[in-house]
């Protein structure tokens, strides 16, 4: 069972996602929390192994219940709601070690397979979420795509072949175990592989990982 901690400042909003989340079977909403110092304390009480975090919300906004859940409840990973209007916490909830990123007004599916995901050591970027976070990190103009997507490929070289596959496959949001399915390895291969390509390409977690194969054009953010 998958417990999930859910934190918005909207009642309505928090009910729909619990709505959903609900119908899976595999996922429990354990606590809920309608501003940021709360989710910290609830994480704190119920160490879920999921935090749903809204990135905007009171007292604490959840870039920074993020980073506190991530220092207090390391345990927990962290998937952030987003909308479109808000890029320029991209860099800042990556920093923070967010596994994940979904849309408030995307299909449902994608939160259950975000949550699911990330709840099993992966990551998670919603397809629509993946092309906004592309562009912001580009700086939105063909030179800064260009110049980004060379040195994204320069830093990719030095992976051998299966570990552009994996990562190719992190990038799509597959966790360890569909990896281990989709290249016929054993899971524990697989986690040996992204720990690895996490030290030799320098990043923290497996989206940045994932926005690296995006910017070299190893994984397709419309798949």
């Amino acid at each position: 069972m998958i417990r999930v901690l859910l934190a918005d400042d909207e009642a309505m909003i928090r009910a729909g996602v619990r709505a959903i989340l609900a119908s899976e079977p595999s996922i429990e909403v354990v606590a809920e929390a309608s501003d940021g110092h709360d989710a910290v304390e609830r994480a704190r009480l119920h160490r879920p192994d999921v935090a749903l975090l809204d990135i905007r919300m009171p007292r604490l906004d959840g870039l920074q219940a993020a980073a506190e859940i991530r220092r207090l409840v390391p345990g927990t990973a962290v998937m952030m709601l987003t909308t479109f209007s808000e890029d320029e916490y991209i860099a800042r909830a990556l920093a923070e070690g967010a596994a994940g990123f979904v849309l408030k007004t995307g299909d449902p599916r994608e939160l259950i397979a975000g949550v699911q995901a990330v709840a099993d050591g992966g990551a998670y970027l919603s397809p629509k979420v993946a092309r906004r976070v592309i562009t912001h990190f580009n700086g939105g103009s063909t030179s800064g795509h260009l110049t980004r997507g060379a040195a994204a490929r320069t830093q990719l070289s030095g992976l051998t072949h299966r570990e552009r596959e994996v990562l190719r496959l992190v990038g799509h949001g597959l966790s360890n175990a569909e990896i281990a399915a989709r290249l016929q390895l054993v899971e524990g291969t697989v986690k040996t592989h992204v720990s690895t390509i996490l030290s030799r390409l320098g990043v923290r977690n497996r989206v940045q990982a994932a926005l690296l194969a995006y910017q070299a054009g190893l994984a397709d953010p419309e798949m």
